[in-house]
């Protein structure tokens, strides 16, 4: 992925399928263009990095945490700066790279070195000059790293909160504070557990990295293959074949990747030619494949890094996240099967041609071991509650059954390529995550958090509609800038607290509510870059890209307000009550989708006027209470009473 993610207009001629060449990811390329001695050294880190993560979680060898915290920094964040450009037209990696690899790498290992002397004693206030220095150069370093990986905005934004207790004594109301001179807001940045050492740092080095290495392994291995054609082969030959087939591969795929663009490249090269040869529009393919991808983000078992979290935050299991966004993740995916089927069954879509899938066994019976690798690390998370062993323990049960089967088995001249991936993929989610830690930073350093919720507080009085409405504002403004950790981490000091006082809701709901909605910019206008991306590959206009994706993505608007008014949803309430209401949801996506595409399931096709009263039904529906439920089904019926609208002649059947 490209270090900055703004939108561009798309290329005047572009190949239907191809990645666009700013969002092509040319790490590997970079990789090579350094000496081979260096390239050694870097594999080498990698290696050192995984050993430590595994002697650190497995308890091996007695490490103290901000020890294991800064040699993980020392083993990965110099590949960053190596892997992610300096400026635009740096071709290869030149000294604008090297020079900022070194001094992060001997600065993180310093304070590997003092780590002890930072655990016994405060150094904020710093007590010596020399500690102010380091400070200030890490501070810089990890800046110049959000520069590279989320671009000028992210690190606009981060550097603003970061340094907030600066100028926090000249901001108005409830922003304002105590004045709080520049040294000390620099060493509570580096060197506070609120801050660069707190929970972000904490939960990439205990239980993403697990992951993190999982899928560098599924990569290696060949599941994102693997997952694709068993999606091909199940839904292929079904009506609008290609479209269900693009849902199925990115919630497989997003579920091991909890990555958003990275499954519209991945998956969106592939399904999105295949959705516009089918007859589906390029604005409907791209759009469809944005939709799906995003929804990776929040599919179990592996959701994002938010989810993660999250789990730290609020103090509870990973696996009890898991648990909670199984129904919303399922609820969302059938609300893009269904919208996909009404186009197909409107405009006469069929699948396509059983010699051009592959078949499901020889499929199964080739990738076998990743099912039972992703069955296994859900038992490992649900049921077993390993957390943070989870991963590591599925990552030798792929190790094991590789042996088993031959074909993907991982031979010695590619031990290289697998520590490259693990290297790459941890560098660069550090060098997203470990900034977004300074957002903390200046929030707690000023202790204004706790007054903007209090403002809330008084704000909303007895609704909770005004609250609500400024955190999804805030929620999505921050993600649409790429920033969805960072709406997150806001949202969690202030609104949470805020919605909790005022209206008793569920915490885990609030949490899960926040984190939804700061993904759902995804795909909201004017900037939805996931939409944005597919744009660029099915080679259709971006904005109207974007206003389908946000059409097929309804489901993602009111299913986290659906949760947070009945936490029995995300299993945070009696078991009838999640029966009941996951019931009653599933009609109102049906009918939520047969209104957006004019097809309603079951019945046939909708009079264009009725459109928009049958999708407000299907809202009153899935409104977990009882009155607006038997208004929304009194209305419904009353509308479906009119006979249909008039089918025009079939047309030929459409054919990939």
């Amino acid at each position: 992925m490209p270090s900055d993610l703004t939108p561009q207009t798309p290329d005047a001629q572009l190949a239907p399928g191809t990645v666009p060449e700013a969002y092509m990811d040319r790490t590997t390329e970079r990789f090579m263009t350094m000496p081979v001695a260096v390239r050694a050294v870097t594999l080498i880190m990698s290696a050192i990095g995984v050993a430590t993560a595994v002697v650190y979680i497995f308890g091996l060898y007695p490490l103290l945490d901000l020890t294991y915290y800064f040699i993980l920094m020392a083993m990965f964040l110099p590949m960053a700066f190596l892997l992610l450009p300096a400026y635009g037209r740096e071709n290869g990696v030149t000294w604008a790279s090297y020079l900022p690899a070194l001094a992060i790498f001997g600065l993180t290992i310093f304070m590997a070195y003092v780590s002890r002397s930072l655990v016994m004693q405060t150094w904020v206030p710093v007590a010596y000059t020399w500690q102010l220095v380091v400070a200030a150069c890490l501070f810089v370093l990890i800046l110049d790293a959000a520069r590279r990986s989320g671009g000028y905005i992210f690190l606009f934004i981060v550097a603003f909160l970061a340094l907030y207790p600066v100028f926090a004594e000249y901001m108005p109301g409830i922003l304002w504070a105590p004045p709080t001179s520049l040294s000390r807001t620099l060493a509570f940045n580096v060197y506070s557990g609120d801050a660069m050492l707190g929970v972000v740092t904490r939960v990439v080095g205990e239980l993403i990295i697990g992951f993190l290495i999982l899928a560098a392994l599924l990569v290696a291995t060949g599941a994102a293959d693997f997952f694709l054609k068993l999606a091909m082969a199940l839904m292929g030959q079904a009506r609008g074949g290609p479209a269900k087939v693009s849902v199925l591969a990115s919630g497989f795929f997003g579920s091991l990747s909890g990555s958003i663009f990275g499954n519209v490249v991945s998956t969106g090269s592939v399904t999105i030619p295949s959705m516009k040869r089918a007859g589906f529009p390029a604005h409907y393919a791209g759009a469809l494949e944005a939709c799906a991808s995003t929804g990776g983000m929040l599919m179990p078992p592996v959701m994002g890094a938010v989810a993660f979290i999250m789990a730290d935050f609020t103090n509870t299991e990973y696996s009890v996240i898991v648990v909670a966004a199984i129904i919303p993740s399922l609820l969302y995916y059938f609300g893009l099967y269904m919208h996909v089927d009404g186009y197909a069954v409107r405009h006469n879509l069929k699948g396509l041609e059983k010699s051009e899938l592959p078949k499901l066994w020889p499929t199964i019976k080739e990738g076998w071991p990743f099912l039972l690798v992703l069955a296994f690390l859900v038992w490992g998370l649900v049921f077993m509650r390993w957390e943070r062993l989870t991963p590591f323990y599925a990552s030798a049960l792929l190790l094991a059954l590789t042996f088993v089967n031959p074909r993907l088995r991982i031979r010695l001249n590619r031990v290289p390529e697998l520590f490259f991936q693990i290297s790459k993929l941890l560098s660069q989610t550090i060098a997203l995550l470990l900034p977004t830690s300074f957002i903390l930073g200046g929030l707690m350093a000023t202790g204004v958090a706790p007054v903007i919720a209090a403002s809330l507080v008084r704000m909303g009085g007895d609704s909770v509609v005004p609250v609500l409405a400024i955190g999804v504002a805030v929620c999505i403004i921050f993600g649409m800038l790429g920033m969805i950790v960072a709406a997150y981490l806001m949202l969690a000091l202030t609104l949470a607290p805020a919605l909790e006082q005022i209206a008793g809701l569920n915490t885990l709901a609030i949490h899960l509510f926040i984190a939804y909605y700061a993904t759902l910019a995804a795909i909201t206008p004017p900037v939805a870059l996931a939409a944005f991306l597919a744009s660029r590959i099915s080679d259709s206009d971006p904005l109207k890209t974007s206003m389908h994706a946000a059409r097929l993505g309804i489901v993602l608007y009111f299913v986290p307000i659906f949760f947070l008014f009945e936490p029995a949803l995300i299993f945070q309430g009696p078991l009838y009550l999640t029966a009941i209401w996951l019931v009653l949801n599933v009609i109102a996506i049906i009918v939520i989708a047969g209104a957006s595409e004019g097809q309603l399931a079951f019945f046939g096709r909708l009079r264009p006027w009725t459109r928009l009263p049958i999708l407000a039904t299907g809202l009153l529906i899935g409104f977990p209470e009882w009155s607006s439920t038997v208004v929304g089904f009194v209305i419904l019926a009353a509308l479906l009473a009119l006979r249909p609208a008039p089918i025009p002649a079939p047309s030929e059947p459409q054919r990939a």
